[in-house]
């Protein structure tokens, strides 16, 4: 055979790594689809069902009682002045939910790891957490202005009242849900309470714990907003906001402060998974998501 009848050489193969890196990016953008998808396709027909109800089915006179989306864009958050307003709100009523999460979460961890040592002090105390959670809140919102004021700390004591209990049985759950074995191997190495709690109860609560945040900080946001409500005495939150466009008849500002307290709860509680990911990692089911 010739040299020009010799057959061509072989193509150079993909470089593992470069394989690699293009099957890594593929499966991100597949789950990234997964993710982003369903939510937006939802968010795509809520929007058209909306626009439907605003134009189709209500009389123009009748139209401030549901003003289609662009609207409410363009009264409360392109609008300079009423955006500024919603956003130093906004910040106000996070500030006062993070720091009833925060109290919430060390009382709830430390109510529970109490009542983990022994099963008479979680019977002496568990029903009073109960009691405490089956309260109305509104029933107690006019109690908590007359001992504490119309400020800040009052509001953060409504955000504590409404979002403790989920870490407390949490947070319980996840400590005496620790396998036994474990509990076994420990007490064989003739481990102390204090070391079996550090190195053993807590790190296996971990999933729990983080369970329990993701749904203490939603109801920490409400509870931030139902405390704005009744409590107005410092900086204005947003649902004072809320209530002053409800009275003002202003439909596109009231819906615009609405959408940006719900994005506010959702904007904490995707944090607080993000955060489970991070510190648990994915060797729990329940860290997942």
């Amino acid at each position: 055979m010739s040299d020009g009848d010799s057959p061509p050489p072989p193509a150079p193969a993909t470089p593992p790594a470069i394989g690699g890196a293009a099957s890594w990016a593929r499966g991100l953008a597949a789950r990234a689809a997964r993710t982003v998808l369903p939510p937006t396709a939802v968010l795509a027909v809520v929007v058209a069902v909306w626009y439907a109800v605003s134009y189709w089915f209500l009389a123009p006179r009748r139209r401030f009682l549901l003003p289609p989306p662009h609207e409410i864009v363009a009264e409360g958050f392109l609008d300079r002045r009423r955006g500024h307003e919603i956003l130093v709100a906004l910040a106000g009523t996070a500030q006062v939910a993070l720091t009833g999460l925060a109290i919430a979460a060390v009382l709830g961890i430390g109510a529970a790891i109490l009542m983990a040592q022994a099963r008479w002090i979680e019977n002496s105390f568990y029903p009073w957490a109960i009691l405490l959670q089956t309260i109305p809140v509104l029933a107690i919102v006019p109690l908590i202005g007359f001992w504490l004021g119309y400020g800040f700390w009052s509001r953060t004591v409504v955000c504590v009242v409404i979002s403790m209990f989920p870490m407390i049985t949490n947070t319980l759950f996840g400590i005496q849900s620790v396998d036994s074995g474990h509990h076994d191997l420990f007490t064989l190495r003739r481990v102390g309470r204090w070391r079996r709690l550090r190195h053993l109860e807590l790190p296996s609560a971990l999933p729990a714990i983080f369970a329990g945040l993701r749904i203490s900080a939603g109801l920490a946001v409400i509870g931030a907003i139902v405390g704005d409500f009744f409590f107005r005495r410092g900086d204005v939150g947003i649902g004072a906001l809320i209530d002053n466009y409800t009275r003002d008849l202003s439909a596109g500002p009231l819906f615009a402060a609405i959408i940006a307290s719900a994005l506010l709860g959702l904007v904490v509680f995707w944090m607080f998974g993000l955060a489970a990911r991070l510190v648990v990692g994915s060797w729990h089911d329940s860290a997942r998501g």
